[in-house]
């Protein structure tokens, strides 16, 4: 194909017919206030596509239009080209090629850079169109931290030696930003970050240091370096979250905060003595996370008209329930972010607070110096609130609390730990809350799990294991449907695993008449019972179960939904 030819994309789109004449002056007339790229202008104001603009341009050069979203990529044939030249370029090496390689461009007709990849890569370049936006992505995902992380694990090993090295005091030192131990952690957090990783667990084992990332609710290990690193990392992050750096025999819980990529990361840091040394787990806040909306959390359609419906009620309590890590707080800073209107006053009581929502009033309670749940909340309710949040109801006391402001004019939104929506109210009433209070103040109690999503990339049709048939067979019975099941084979969008994403699982338990006459009855089977007909069909399992139908999940992970519900 050789090298590209120079053109305007606005006189090529116009050409084709993609935009008009004036749809082309109107994002000129723009390009000239902001001086930014034409192609961008076009997308944002709703004149043309990204995939548009993308064939266009492969139309003109007569080069190939390529879909980053459903390439494979090979990693190291990526990484022919340096990340630094990728992004300055908008470049992607896609294939290697016995006499040259492939290279795919957000600008094609960019003659400089066509010259500059040539000399970097040293073959032979033939082009393809891409889109920038999906691009930077993949770069971001490709070119991750692994191996930097690791050499600097190395390089740290290589300076602690034989000898005790006092990386205590780098903080103080002028040179600390080029000390290996601060590196190594900028590096695990920048990759953390850029993986949308939930949790980094640092771990000491017999011999060696491990690293594992959280990313859509599991474990995957990021690497391995020498067990004399430990106490370094270890040290630094106390130091960073103001905790006590000679105490290494008990568990210190701290916070700190870190600036990756431009953006304020809250850190939560737990520190815990295990056999080798002093185990970590950091928690990853992101302030500017934007919260999701309800439309975007999963919840099914006839569900969510109804729940909108309840949040907009004046008073009543309502409940979100499931273990750690199955998305509560998620939804009700989605419900939250919903009735947040001038006109109403929206207090929180949490620990910790996890988003920054403007126009709320968010406490954080603090156990170290007697502002529980319980004492933060009956000061709320002086504040003459509309809507209280509640982090969590742990005792008696916040849960007589928070059912009597239900009761008085207050709408009420809590957490529970429990495993379905027809437990929680029976929890409530052995937590020690009148049966007629629960019975009267709770109008809906939500159950919800995470399923991880199939990726789209390398999504393919499945038919069900022995194991997996066994299961839907015991499910929905003999003559089950086998089509319309899916997996993902894995791919470098997913890191192989065949998942992207996740999304919830719901069930909701609306305390009808009957309901309300079974909670004080006082007999807790009555209840579960009258419950359980009321769930039917529409049960967390039933949910996660229609997801794996319409291929959005895999039957494994539906099952791991349902076994949860009956351990």
């Amino acid at each position: 194909m050789g090298r590209p030819e120079k053109f305007r994309l606005g006189d090529v789109l116009v050409a084709q017919k993609v935009i008009s004449l004036e749809q082309l002056k109107a994002a000129l007339d723009e390009q000239k206030k902001s001086g930014r790229k034409l192609g961008r202008i076009l997308i944002e104001q709703g004149f043309a596509s990204d995939e548009q603009i993308c064939e266009a341009i492969s139309r003109q050069l007569a080069i190939p239009y390529v879909n980053l979203k459903f390439y494979n990529f090979n990693d190291e044939v990526v990484r022919k080209l340096p990340e630094s030249q990728a992004r300055r370029f908008r470049a992607i090496v896609l294939e290697d090629r016995r006499d040259g390689y492939l290279v795919g461009m957000a600008d094609p007709s960019d003659l400089f850079a066509y010259d500059e990849l040539t000399r970097a890569l040293r073959r032979d370049v033939d082009t393809a169109v891409v889109s920038e936006s999906l691009l930077l992505q993949t770069i971001d995902r490709i070119y991750r931290r692994t191996e930097e992380i690791s050499g600097l694990a190395r390089e740290l090993q290589r300076d602690i030696g034989e000898e005790y090295v006092d990386f205590g005091a780098l903080g103080a030192g002028l040179g600390a930003e080029d000390a290996p131990v601060v590196k190594l952690l900028q590096s695990v957090f920048e990759d953390a970050v850029q993986v949308n990783a939930s949790d980094v667990h640092i771990e000491p084992q017999e011999g060696r240091v491990q690293i594992r990332f959280r990313i859509d609710g599991v474990l995957m290990p990021q690497t391995e370096t020498d067990s004399r690193i430990g106490p370094a990392i270890v040290q630094r992050l106390k130091l960073m979250a103001g905790l006590d750096i000679s105490e290494k025999r008990l568990p210190q819980d701290g916070r700190l905060n870190v600036i990756v990529r431009d953006q304020p990361i809250d850190v939560r840091m737990s520190t815990m003595p295990v056999q080798y040394g002093e185990s970590v787990v950091l928690r990853l806040l992101n302030r500017r996370a934007s919260v999701q909306t309800l439309d975007d959390i999963g919840m099914p359609p006839n569900m969510l008209a109804r729940f909108r419906e309840l949040i907009q009620r004046s008073n009543g309590m309502i409940l979100v329930t499931g273990p750690t890590g199955s998305g509560k707080t998620t939804t009700l800073y989605a419900a939250l972010q919903e009735v947040n209107t001038a006109d109403k006053k929206i207090v929180t009581v949490e620990d910790p607070v996890e988003y920054r929502l403007p126009g709320i009033s968010q406490v954080q309670v603090n156990e170290k110096i007697d502002l529980t749940f319980a004492r933060v909340l009956r000061s709320t309710l002086r504040h003459d609130p509309d809507i209280v949040l509640v982090g969590e109801i742990r005792d008696e006391e916040t849960a007589q609390i928070g059912l009597r402001a239900a009761l008085t004019g207050h709408l009420v939104f809590s957490t529970l730990h429990t495993m379905d929506a027809a437990s929680t109210p029976i929890r409530l009433i052995d937590m020690g809350a009148p049966n007629y209070m629960v019975a009267t103040s709770v109008h809906a109690v939500i159950a919800q799990r995470l399923v991880r999503m199939i990726c789209e990339s390398c999504k393919e049709p499945h038919q069900p294991d022995a194991y997996e048939t066994r299961w839907l067979t015991a499910i929905l019975g003999e003559g089950w449907d086998a089509h319309g099941y899916s997996r993902g084979r894995g791919c470098s969008h997913c890191n192989g695993t065949g998942y992207s994403g996740r999304t919830g699982v719901y069930e909701m338990l609306e305390m009808t008449p009957d309901l309300v006459r079974a909670v004080n009855d006082a007999a807790p089977n009555v209840f579960m019972q009258a419950a359980a007909s009321h769930l039917r069909g529409h049960t967390l399992a039933d949910h996660a179960l229609e997801l794996a139908k319409r291929g959005r999940t895999t039957v494994i992970e539906a099952i791991k939904v349902a076994s949860q519900l009956e351990a």
